[in-house]
């Protein structure tokens, strides 16, 4: 096809690609939530979005899986935690299944200058043998001994951007002047990309973030392939500099891998988009999340600021009270039993890891904020199983030398005004935090 029948092409296969990712779900959900179905309001009410813990426990009552307009859904931990560390479920689904029209959608949108992390070969989105094959190729990057070895190297980055803001009087917004910048200026340097193009990873993360939504309006669809496509643009730039001039980081590692191990051009772009969103997406919301609660519960604050109290435990007790990651799914990859019912070959499982983490049977009191909570590091933030969180231990560690490094330089930092929550109901967190630093 020549560049201007391409070009000719790409509205029609963008609209494909809204059209069955995102328009039909959107109708199918608005449509469910209409009916009073849990879920369905859930992924629409943005308002049940800000705050849906009271709708958890509304599910809850209805007891460990129960059907939705996602088909079934639990709140339950244990439930989660069996289906998450189960090899009789997958995060991949059979399109072979699905309608001839919703195939043919999905061919003919495929588009991998514009794909997003929720789209194959992602390791979000494959199941073994391609996961495993992707996930041994970088998991050498975040063991426990080289994710602390980045421990000196995110506490100067945390107080180099606290020093930035030592002259600032009235009030900041800490996630644009710090919570986004410490992981995404760490994360750089973990995959070897220019530390000067932050700006452009954040607005870009933050567009292929939303696509982890279904039921996107075709506006913010559009806005995020548009930045989809710039990311996609900046990485192929990337790794055609890394392949000339090796370095020492992983992205390196990956373009130069021997033939018999060598990802497609595909893979590699999934893989590395993945590693650059998720490197960051989890702390921002974390740190956003901790300063609210912790500005709510001074006591808190100040058992930690004294030694009373372990910031670690404490990133703990904020990952499992106010999840940063709230859902996920997973498919039956053959006919099984689960708490007590059948479910058949296919049928997806909405894990609401949010609801799961205040499972009353597993955390005493779920619903409050206890930063010496013994059990707190039990929650399923990061999921489980062969999909745990490959970033899970950098995660922790930002967060908890981010908020030790942010209590010791402002001790009177207090929120001023209302936090902005992001309007996504996949990833929680704070658009905006503004707050008064002393």
């Amino acid at each position: 096809m020549t560049a201007t029948a391409e070009q000719l092409a790409r509205p029609a296969r963008t609209a494909a690609r809204w059209a069955v990712r995102h328009g039909l779900p959107a109708v199918y959900l608005s449509r469910s939530a209409r009916r009073g179905d849990a879920v369905g309001r859930l992924m629409r009410d943005r308002a049940l979005r800000e705050q849906p813990y009271a709708l958890y426990e509304e599910l809850r009552a209805r007891g460990p899986l129960t059907g939705s307009s996602l088909g079934l859904v639990t709140t339950s931990h244990p439930v989660a935690q069996e289906v998450l560390r189960s090899d009789r479920f997958g995060v991949g689904w059979d399109r072979s299944a699905a309608p001839r029209v919703i195939r043919w959608a999905l061919a003919f949108g495929d588009d991998p200058a514009a794909a997003g992390v929720a789209e194959p070969p992602s390791m979000l989105v494959v199941d073994p043998p391609d996961h495993t094959r992707f996930r041994r190729l970088v998991s050498r990057a975040f063991t426990p001994r080289a994710t602390a070895a980045f421990e000196p190297a995110v506490r100067r980055t945390a107080e180099r951007l606290l020093d930035d803001l030592e002259g600032r009087d009235g009030v900041v917004d800490l996630v644009d002047a710090y919570a986004a910048q410490l992981p995404v200026l760490v994360i750089a340097e973990l995959l070897g990309v220019p530390v000067e193009r932050r700006e452009d990873f954040l607005r870009w993360g933050a567009a292929a973030a939303a696509t982890l939504d279904p039921g996107l309006p075709l506006g913010r669809f559009l806005a995020a392939e548009r930045a989809l496509r710039a990311m996609h643009r900046f990485l192929a730039e990337h790794f055609d500099r890394l392949r000339r001039e090796p370095g020492e980081d992983l992205v390196s590692r990956l373009v130069t891998l021997p033939p018999d191990e060598a990802l497609t051009d595909r893979e590699l772009h999934a893989t590395v988009l993945l590693l650059l969103g998720a490197g960051f997406e989890t702390t921002v919301n974390l740190l956003g999340n901790a300063v609210v609660l912790l500005d709510a519960h001074r006591d808190q604050w100040a058992a930690l600021r004294g030694g009373d109290a372990s910031w670690e435990d404490a990133v703990e007790e904020v990952l499992r009270l106010d999840s940063p990651v709230q859902l996920t799914g997973r498919t039956a990859r053959a006919d099984v039993e689960l708490a007590g019912r059948r479910v058949a070959a296919g049928m997806r499982v909405t894990l609401l890891l949010g609801a799961a983490n205040r499972d009353p049977d597993v955390f005493h009191d779920p619903a409050r904020f206890d930063v010496t909570r013994a059990n707190a590091r039990e929650h399923l933030a990061f999921s489980g199983g062969i999909h745990y969180c490959l970033g899970a231990g950098l995660a922790r560690l930002e967060g908890a030398v981010g908020l030790q490094v942010l209590g010791e330089r402002f001790p009177g930092l207090r929120v001023a005004g209302r936090p902005v929550r992001r309007d996504l109901q996949t990833l929680r967190g704070f658009a905006a935090l503004p707050v008064t630093l002393r």
